[in-house]
């Protein structure tokens, strides 16, 4: 999934707490606080963790003082993921004492990929955390909640790889019926083994969801007013479901299912990986209106030394013929990217074969950050690893780059028409913030009295001016040429 250290505008990430409404609970008695790291399959996570805990009479809260139950739902991807959990977990610990003073009972717990890698470790550490359990064991949240309050001192510890599928046991309705948006898990695991990366650890082997479950979800999501979803997966595009005929589906058959639900206006899906972008998804964003033109392909590094060494099994070419085969099919596509920075052994020749791939592509946003340690992972024990100092300036570099071409493609849209999903009000009382098929955030001149009628709607915007990464404009109904990326010079600098 996406990384934490970048400066570019890529897919909507959750980065400390993220606050997602639940409505329809009944008898919410106890309060639930959870704090989210990372990705937006940790998001997911912990919007299903909520699900699995409303019927206990859980309710979610946006402060852990007072909480019954604080869920710290870890990513292991950031730099030093570990060490700040702890730092979160001291911090929690004196309100969990001043609880009991009052005469009551915090649960303490810790979920998602730190969990998973470091369980016995975190118990050891933070002997007053009640419960560590792996991302694919939360299903089980009832028994382990019943078990921590049996006694306070008994400890719980689940990061197990389940037979079962956890899918099968989580609540079909889910809480945040009032969003335009949503994610959708589809895929989780990874079988790539990256030797930077930790996920094949902590997600364990590659689990494609059956088709027909993700339809009936997706359509209960657009039941309750959803417009948008986003299909998740550690590596999406491998998706291989059972389809509802019985054969299996890749995702861009998925895709055209999802297509054919009522509603459901705009699909998206992340993260990819080069190597599983076959035929059939290119024709899938040729043939599928719904199929939002904004794909996230990470690289990683435009040296094919480098990508042999990270155990990524492409090269810059063969990136760069999907990405030609993908723009023909869609002339009106925009790319994000990843980028890791001083890997071991990237010398300034492979360092520069990633500024020609950058310059060649061209990027509309991208999550670019200096290379750091997976204790566990190949790349962690590599020799030459590269100065800090050394990765500093390249990743200044590159970021000024993909920064520019960010720019570029931003102010390419001033003066043109472009459908924007309504999703929210904004900071100023006449406007609606909704977002671009390219995922930038809309800020358009409404009247207050609309807002309720527009939100969940697809209105054209003529865009205005740029601040930051975002857009201005207002509603137009004629007058502002449809936007067209095709038509534009490709972004390079």
């Amino acid at each position: 999934m996406f990384p934490a250290d970048t400066r570019q505008h890529a897919p909507r990430r959750a980065d400390g707490l993220h606050r997602f409404s639940r409505s329809g609970v009944e008898n919410v008695t106890k309060k639930l606080f959870i704090k989210t790291y990372g990705c937006q399959m940790n998001v997911y996570d912990s919007e299903r963790m909520a699900d699995v805990l409303a019927p206990l009479g859980y309710g979610l809260t946006d402060n852990a003082d007072g909480a019954d139950m604080v869920i710290l739902n870890t990513c292991h991807i950031r730099e030093k993921a570990a060490e700040k959990v702890y730092s979160d977990l001291g911090r929690i610990r004196p309100l969990q004492e001043n609880r009991a003073e009052d005469g009551g009972r915090m649960i303490v717990a810790v979920a998602g990929c730190v969990a998973q890698a470091e369980g016995e470790e975190i118990l050891s550490r933070a002997p007053y955390v009640d419960m560590v359990f792996g991302p694919q064991t939360y299903h089980r949240l009832p028994e382990m909640v019943s078990k921590a309050m049996r006694a306070a001192g008994e400890k719980v510890l689940d990061t197990d790889f389940p037979v079962e599928d956890k899918f099968d046991h989580l609540p079909e309705e889910r809480g945040d019926s009032d969003a335009v948006t949503a994610f959708l898990t589809i895929q989780e695991g990874c079988d790539k083994f990256c030797t930077f990366c930790v996920v094949p650890y902590t997600r364990g082997a590659e689990f494609s969801r059956p088709a027909a479950a993700i339809l009936e979800e997706a359509r209960r999501l657009t039941r309750a007013g959803v417009r948008e979803i986003t299909l998740l997966g550690q590596n999406v595009n491998a998706y291989h479901g059972e389809g509802a005929d019985g054969v299996e589906w890749g995702l861009g058959r998925l895709c055209r299912a999802l297509a054919d639900i009522e509603g459901l206006e705009r699909i998206r899906y992340t993260t990819s990986h080069p190597r599983d972008v076959d035929d059939d998804l290119i024709a899938a964003h040729r043939d599928v209106e719904q199929l939002m033109p904004y794909l996230h392909l990470p690289v990683q590094s435009g040296s094919d030394r480098i990508l042999a060494a990270m155990n990524r099994k492409h090269t810059a070419d063969h990136y760069r013929r999907i990405v030609e085969k993908l723009r023909d099919a869609r002339p009106d596509l925009a790319l994000s990217s990843d980028f890791i920075i001083g890997f071991p052994g990237e010398s300034d020749k492979d360092f520069a074969e990633t500024i020609r791939l950058v310059t060649d592509i061209g990027y509309a946003g991208a999550f670019s950050f200096k290379y750091s340690e997976r204790p566990g992972t190949p790349a962690a024990a590599a020799d030459e690893q590269v100065d800090d100092a050394v990765k500093s300036e390249r990743l200044t570099a590159l970021q000024q780059l993909l920064e520019s071409q960010q720019a570029a493609f931003n102010a390419s849209l001033i003066g043109t028409a472009v459908p924007v999903l309504m999703e929210k009000p904004g900071r100023q009382p006449d406007q609606l913030v909704g977002r671009s098929p390219y995922l930038q955030p809309v800020h358009i001149a409404v009247p207050e009295s609309r807002h309720e009628a527009l939100t969940g709607q697809i209105v054209s915007c003529r865009i205005d001016r740029l601040a930051g990464h975002s857009l201005f404009g207002e509603m137009v109904e004629t007058g502002a040429a449809p936007y067209d990326i095709s038509s534009k010079e490709r972004i390079s600098a």
